[in-house]
């Protein structure tokens, strides 16, 4: 097998494991695991955005042929939790119980590696799903549906895209963790090919859009960054999850506001 052949075999198996490690689909045996995968791994992190974006317009889409925006909008969001497991869901969660319940460092990691959530996570899901929700009834009653779709895939991988650029800036703060693995030094190479794909799809949209969510999210990023280094030191797998999250509702967020032609 020649060194181009492997090159190729070992980057599809990075991106199948980025598949199986982010979402709920099942990946072939010939994938195999080793802690490396994951990290090589995590340049993929925004094409799995297009891909869990892509799936929740497709079930906007069916959906809407039947029933109203507000129904297909909620169906799609449906599609793309039981695609990934809520996993970013969770670490919004997680986040928010463990920075509103604690203030000393090693306190908020303890509530944050707890697995049940409290009142402060489940407010915070609770608004992030509503919120999502009308803000993408609101960009498909005031752009149509063409919009709609193409919001969706950018929103899911130019958040994903901001999260994991945490990795090439940032140290991750647990000795282990779940996300261990995932979580070393991102490379600039890697860096440059996270915010390449995470930009792609909001080119589809419009420039103007495109320039104003990246400005949008390198502000979001800072400010996020600058926190969670001030509470933490650092960051762990929840916070890339909020961080993921939040990204996302500030697409939808500027997608609502922006007037569209």
């Amino acid at each position: 097998m020649t060194s181009v052949r492997v090159r190729m075999l070992n980057e599809l198996r990075y991106l199948m494991t980025a598949l199986g490690y982010f979402t709920r689909v099942p990946v072939p045996a010939w994938v195999g695991f080793a802690p490396h995968y994951l990290h090589a791994a995590a340049r993929y992190f925004p094409l799995i955005g297009v891909l869990v974006g892509a799936v929740g317009a497709l079930v906007t889409l069916a959906a809407l042929q039947w029933w109203p925006s507000g129904v297909a909008v909620l169906l799609g969001i449906a599609a793309t939790l039981l695609l990934t497991g809520a996993f970013h869901e969770d670490g919004l969660a997680d986040c928010v119980d463990a920075f509103g319940g604690a203030w000393r460092r090693e306190d908020v990691l303890r509530i944050m590696h707890d697995s049940r959530i409290g009142a402060f996570g489940a407010i915070a899901l609770v608004v992030a799903l509503l919120l999502k929700w009308q803000l993408l009834v609101t960009i498909a009653q005031g752009a149509g549906p063409t919009v709609l779709l193409a919001t969706l895939v950018a929103g899911h991988a130019a958040s994903r895209a901001m999260a994991v650029s945490y990795l090439a800036t940032l140290d991750y703060v647990r000795a282990e963790g779940k996300a261990k693995p995932v979580a070393q030094r991102l490379s600039p190479r890697g860096l440059a090919m996270v915010c390449a794909i995470g930009a792609a799809p909001l080119l589809w949209l419009s420039l103007g859009f495109a320039l104003a969510s990246v400005a949008a999210l390198l502000a979001l990023r800072f400010l996020l960054g600058r926190y969670f280094v001030r509470r933490l030191g650092g960051y762990t797998g929840d916070c890339l999850g909020m961080a993921q999250q939040l990204g996302e509702l500030m697409i939808y967020l500027l997608g609502a506001a922006w007037t569209w032609s």
